[in-house]
């Protein structure tokens, strides 16, 4: 009984009462932030939980199963570009993106299979080598892209509200959706799996975990997050074109994973945020931003391996032991 009630309790997302009282007023916060700040800020938050929907799905397959990938923007076009014109044929949203997210993971597990011969660079240079590919594609098939002018994206209907607070409301439902979807995928067999896989390949085996199997599923649910965050974006935007999905997304996703922390939920979510903050920071220079995201991914490679996460974390720690050492 003891055990069983352990582990029940190492399976609660939340487990202490003053975590459910931060938790709980975060979420208020969330909630009437665009009732009370400017509009370009409940936009921007916006734009950051699309975002944490593709870092999550980047960290579950670099961050927990060990896999690197640098193909993400091309996931992110195709869910984009899916979404774009099923939503043009008059497909009702919900499925839209749905279809987004299957379409995407399609094309995951076909670019998975190399993982199960190639490790490391190898596989880095095979996944950026399918995000370069599908980026020419795109650009070369204007019945793909629309051409010059690009494709536009119908709106949902706005339920009565503003579009500023629609686009909050609406993303931030996913991104809480998702992120608890992840926090449960960690929690199950599946994650565990994945935890093993990036640990060890060969114990990981040994004890019945199915590489292939995994490897798949891996890179099938991160291509699903990365097509659902390229639905979620081509509808809060409103316009798509190639150029939005170049190489330098799936740097941007990278970064993000990064700096917020490998294999942790939160680095996720911090990690997007720092991705979107930063260039709204610097928009008066914005040949300054990939400098500044170069030399914070030194600064958190030497000083916090762990990320931003890692180091909110030793701080948390710090004061629940002070004061104690």
């Amino acid at each position: 009984m003891d055990l069983v009630k352990s582990y029940r309790q190492e399976l609660q997302l939340i487990r202490r009462p003053w975590t459910r009282f931060w938790v709980a007023f975060l979420l208020l916060l969330l909630l009437a932030l665009p009732c009370y700040a400017p509009g370009y800020v409940a936009h921007t938050a916006a734009l950051i939980f699309i975002y944490i929907i593709g870092v999550l799905g980047q960290n579950l397959l670099i961050g927990y199963t060990g896999q690197i990938s640098f193909g993400q923007a091309g996931f992110l076009a195709i869910g984009a570009f899916t979404f774009g014109h099923l939503s043009r044929m008059g497909v009702p949203w919900p499925a839209g993106l749905l279809c987004a997210g299957i379409a995407a993971g399609i094309f995951g597990v076909l670019v998975g299979f190399p993982s199960l011969r190639l490790k490391g660079p190898y596989l880095a240079i095979a996944t950026m080598g399918f995000g370069i590919a599908v980026y020419q594609v795109f650009v070369n098939s204007e019945w793909l892209s629309g051409g010059r002018m690009g494709l536009i994206v119908p709106s949902v209907p706005p339920f009565g509200l503003s579009e500023t607070l629609f686009n909050y409301y609406f993303n931030l439902l996913f991104a809480a959706l998702f992120t608890l979807l992840t926090y449960n995928i960690m929690s199950s067999y599946m994650g565990r799996a994945f935890v093993a896989i990036r640990d060890n390949e060969i114990a990981a085996e040994v004890m019945g975990v199915s590489l292939t199997r995994y490897k798949l599923i891996a890179f099938a649910i991160s291509s699903f997050y990365m097509g659902i965050m390229g639905g979620l974006y081509g509808l809060f935007l409103g316009y798509l074109e190639p150029n939005m999905f170049t190489f330098a997304e799936s740097i941007t996703i990278f970064v993000a994973v990064i700096i917020g922390g490998l294999a942790a939920v939160e680095g996720s979510i911090m990690g997007a945020a720092f991705v979107i903050l930063i260039p709204q920071v610097f928009s008066s220079c914005k040949e300054m931003v990939p400098a500044i995201f170069g030399v914070t991914i030194i600064l958190i490679l030497i000083f916090e391996p762990m990320g931003l996460y890692g180091r909110w974390f030793k701080i948390r720690l710090y004061f629940r032991n002070w004061p104690y050492r």
